[in-house]
């Protein structure tokens, strides 16, 4: 029996390439909504809230039979949402705020049911400590311009400047990538949309990371 079709309410190329591991069949609705934070709100439910936003906007004339997947991701630091940089000079002041520190990466996951009409979420949280790079690297990698639409204005898997200091993440790696793919694919089979591939093992080739917690994750330990 063929798995369920799903959409995909995002344009991120990284959250594109990371459910392409699982083998679904999949089309992109990218849905853009205003992800401004509610007075108090904490980050986990701000980013629950924008995945159910994008997921419920991208289902809007979307045929019955598909699942809708949103997401959305955050870096905070001292609890305090840490934002997609707005130009070079506030990136590079984000990175040297997180130079050295540990911050924590939350994603939110929505995914709708337009079979039914039911909606259900599910959040990632992943610790990351950043290694002590320093200035000139910082005006190096924003040199680039790969941090201008990254929360936290880094991307993890950047090869050329690697930000993160790798022998202290112990978590879940495409969380800080945007997709946390295994907390999804527990969501989906119990939706009946299995998976083409090893999902667990096509992550870990992809990131070239040996990720201790994906089996709890899988049980729902996490």
């Amino acid at each position: 029996m063929p798995s369920l079709p799903l959409v995909l309410a995002s344009a991120s190329p990284r959250r594109r390439e990371l459910l392409a591991l699982g083998g679904w069949a999949f089309t992109l609705r990218p849905a853009e909504v205003a992800e401004i934070p509610n007075p108090g709100e904490p980050p986990a439910d701000f980013v629950r809230r924008m995945s159910l936003a994008k997921a419920q906007l991208a289902a809007q004339g979307v045929d019955a039979g598909a699942l809708v997947v949103g997401a959305d991701t955050v870096v905070t630091l001292d609890g305090q949402i840490i934002g997609k940089p707005a130009n070079p000079a506030a990136a590079a002041n984000t990175l040297r705020r997180l130079r050295g520190r540990t911050h924590e990466v939350f994603t939110g996951l929505a995914v709708i049911d337009t079979r039914s009409g039911e909606a259900h979420t599910d959040l990632a949280r992943s610790r990351v400590t950043m290694r002590d790079y320093g200035d000139a690297e910082i005006e190096a990698y924003v040199a680039t311009s790969d941090p201008l639409d990254k929360a936290g204005a880094y991307a993890i898997q950047y090869k050329g400047f690697q930000p993160v200091a790798v022998e202290q993440f112990s978590d879940c790696f495409a969380n800080v990538m945007g997709l946390p793919l295994c907390h999804l694919l527990r969501r989906l089979r119990e939706l009946g949309a299995e998976p083409a591939a090893d999902l667990p093992a096509e992550c870990q080739a992809f990131i070239q990371y040996r990720c201790p917690v994906f089996e709890k994750i899988l049980k729902g330990a996490e």
